[in-house]
């Protein structure tokens, strides 16, 4: 073979994926991946970066996603010597719009796809398209305030124990009011709200992998008793933390990771 295009430029592996708690993209080449629905940030030194559905994610090295809510997440990892020419020219991480580059998602969802198995040169143009395309996108989202992204990360790793906004305003060390107005201008929605969506999605977790009663449940997730528990969770759901577990027996999400008192009832 006078030219092996698999060298140059290949899929390294695709991620057809659904997630609520924080994921890592690692490996060596370029990831390149297409927010279906939800939303994430990622995880910067100088803070955090946030986007919605209908948002490409540019990335290399490792990158950690952090989901705002439950987020549906098609990607490819690019390796080869094309994507590390590329990987050589990403500083850091970013979302950008598809519709900035339209191209590069109906590829991804391509690649990701099943239905239609391609042959490896194949795989390797649309690869080289999609590093070919995004090495145009210089418009990078801006990044969440510093305060945002510190609201979100402790509300992430203490949900199950932070009592309401005014102990996460202290220990941030701000006023309530300022964080509210911050919180709510970067995120759409205020951080009580968030702190229980994020209740909400770890009681979907330990209904579908645990057999825990409902007040172990409210208690492994910081909510007052099975009754208010099942109250919220009616109201965002529509369902019952019974009948969601039914309807979702089989559901497979990634494990929840569970708070020191955990232990007490496994």
């Amino acid at each position: 073979m006078i030219f092996d295009p698999c060298v140059f430029c290949a899929v390294a592996q695709t991620w057809d994926t659904n997630f609520s708690q924080p994921i890592q993209l690692g490996g060596e080449g370029v990831w390149v991946g297409l927010i279906s629905s939800g939303r994430c940030a990622i995880e910067l030194e100088s803070g955090a970066s946030m986007a919605g559905a209908g948002s490409l994610l540019i990335a290399c090295g490792n990158t950690t996603l952090v989901p705002i809510e439950s987020v549906h997440l098609v990607a490819v990892r690019i390796h080869g010597q094309a994507a590390l020419a590329c990987a050589h020219g990403l500083q850091n991480p970013f979302f950008i719009g598809c519709n900035t580059l339209p191209s590069v998602a109906d590829l991804v969802t391509m690649l990701c796809s099943d239905l239609v198995p391609l042959a490896p040169a194949r795989t390797s143009s649309a690869a080289f398209r999609i590093l070919c395309s995004i090495s145009q996108a210089d418009a990078p989202a801006p990044a969440l305030p510093p305060l945002v992204a510190a609201a979100i990360s402790a509300i992430r790793q203490n949900y199950a124990g932070l009592y309401g906004v005014e102990e996460l305003s202290e220990s941030l060390g701000v006023s309530k009011c300022h964080l509210v107005r911050v919180f709510s201008a970067a995120m759409g929605m205020p951080p009580g709200q968030y702190l229980t969506e994020v209740r909400i999605e770890a009681a979907k977790q330990l209904l579908v992998h645990r057999q825990y009663s409902l007040e172990v449940i409210a208690s492994l997730c910081g909510f007052s008793g099975s009754n208010y528990l099942c109250r919220v969770f009616r109201k965002h759901t529509g369902q019952t933390p019974a009948q969601w577990r039914t309807a979702n027996a089989n559901l497979s999400l990634p494990d929840t990771p569970l708070s020191a008192d955990a232990s007490l009832y496994i």
